[in-house]
């Protein structure tokens, strides 16, 4: 998942790419050297379900039916995250890619900033069917602030705050509806002797750390790039609100300190999965793998990551997910802006929601990726109401890096017992700060 990868700094290497594709391939402004049944379109697939098999197991009749509406043949091939990142960089500087490709959403305005991509202006958004149809936080992703975007939504995240059923009832507690109340029924629900916490977290996952000093620093009012660009990291919304996260290790204790070395997802909502952890706080498609370590669907609930009673904004997630975008030097702009309507369209929506445990890009879109209505109704209106989109810079990047890192080794310290003060936390921020380009 996008969110979750590190992504290279796309917005240093502009000047590069823009040159490379002066004399690579060049772009035909459009105009295609032939018909639709002509057509082979290159597609290069993020991996979003099981495995790479799986995907193109998915995708293959999606990409059929394509052909038989258009003619317009695809040549699909499903690219690993680990590869991925390395993939469009060499595709970008050389001109030589695919026609149409799917990128992290928060690595949108990187990309765009090398100009390696098909800017949808006002023509090619009607060729898509209008910029309307899209859920507006999510369309925000694939541009810089004031620019038309290059990139369109595709598949849609958000996080939720997971609960156990069955441990709540025993509690007498109800789910939380603010970030006091979650604490709380974290103290009531943790029992260290029976190897028990209120939460689970992916403490040592620099990319889920970032996020939530980014939804923790937006729940008090701050930002972390001015109106400039220029990264404000060291500001009080934002210091308070890492502090804030990392105390429900360090001073709540409703964290396992162990989960200092979960440096992905998967861990935590395994020990949810697992009952060891009342509560975690993951995007929709923890759904999987949840039931696949064996928890049934009926056993757990959703409600919004909280914020706290006094908080300034009831941000509860940032717009996560996956964007599809147009490689800049295709000779097939007609047929991949059908392509792209295809992918966006309803029925597609729907048909891939459910094996990638999506939500739709869609206002008003049906989501597919669990049958119980209450999880679908919560995640809608996450992200559709109540997300944010991550910093729109091109140096986006470093942020998650920097930033994610010095969480990393703040809860390290935390899980040892040295106490993580404010002063500790602004100053791994400052250097965090200081390290943007």
């Amino acid at each position: 998942m996008p969110t979750r990868r590190e992504f290279l700094a796309f917005s240093s290497l502009a000047a590069v790419a823009m040159a490379a594709t002066a004399c690579g391939k060049k772009a035909d402004n459009g105009s295609s050297s032939t018909g639709d049944k002509d057509t082979t379109l290159t597609y290069w697939a993020s991996n979003q379900g099981t495995s790479l098999a799986n995907d193109k197991e998915v995708l293959t009749p999606v990409l059929a039916d394509f052909t038989k509406k258009t003619g317009i043949k695809v040549n699909l091939e499903v690219i690993g995250w680990n590869d991925l990142q390395t993939r469009i960089q060499t595709a970008i500087t050389s001109g030589q890619g695919p026609d149409v490709l799917n990128i992290g959403n928060t690595w949108g305005v990187s990309l765009q900033a090398t100009g390696g991509l098909l800017t949808f202006g006002d023509a090619e958004m009607k060729a898509i069917g209008g910029a309307d149809r899209f859920v507006q936080a999510a369309l925000e992703t694939g541009g810089a602030p004031g620019t038309k975007p290059a990139s369109i939504p595709l598949y849609g995240l958000a996080y939720g705050l997971y609960y156990n059923k069955a441990m709540f009832k025993a509690a007498g507690l109800n789910p939380p509806t603010t970030w006091e109340e979650m604490v709380a029924a974290g103290k009531k629900l943790t029992d260290p002797a029976k190897g028990v916490y209120g939460m689970s977290l992916a403490a040592a996952s620099y990319t889920e750390n970032s996020h939530f000093a980014f939804i923790n620093a937006a729940q008090n009012g701050a930002e972390l790039f001015d109106s400039a660009g220029k990264p404000t990291f060291t500001e009080t919304g934002v210091v308070d609100g890492v502090l804030r996260y990392i105390d429900l290790m360090q001073t709540d204790k409703i964290v396992n300190t162990s989960d200092s070395q979960f440096d992905n997802g998967t861990l935590s909502v395994t020990s949810f999965a697992k009952k060891k952890a009342a509560m975690i706080i993951n995007q929709n498609n923890a759904d999987a793998t949840i039931i696949a370590s064996g928890m049934k669907a009926d056993e757990f609930g959703v409600v919004p990551f909280p914020a706290p009673k006094d908080a300034k904004s009831n941000v509860a997630s940032h717009v996560a997910g996956i964007n599809i975008a147009i490689m800049k030097s295709t000779k097939h702009k007609e047929q991949a802006l059908k392509f792209v309507n295809h992918m966006t369209s309803e029925s597609v929506q729907e048909t891939l929601g459910k094996p990638f445990s999506s939500l739709p890009v869609l206002k008003g879109g049906k989501a597919t990726f669990t049958t119980n209505p209450d999880e679908l109704k919560t995640f809608t209106e996450i992200y559709n109401t109540r997300s944010k989109p991550l910093p729109l810079v091109a140096n986006e990047d470093q942020f998650e890096s920097s930033v994610g890192k010095a969480m990393n080794n703040l809860f390290a310290k935390a899980a040892t017992g040295t106490k993580v003060a404010a002063t500790d936390v602004s100053a791994v921020l400052k250097t965090a700060q200081e390290s943007i380009r």
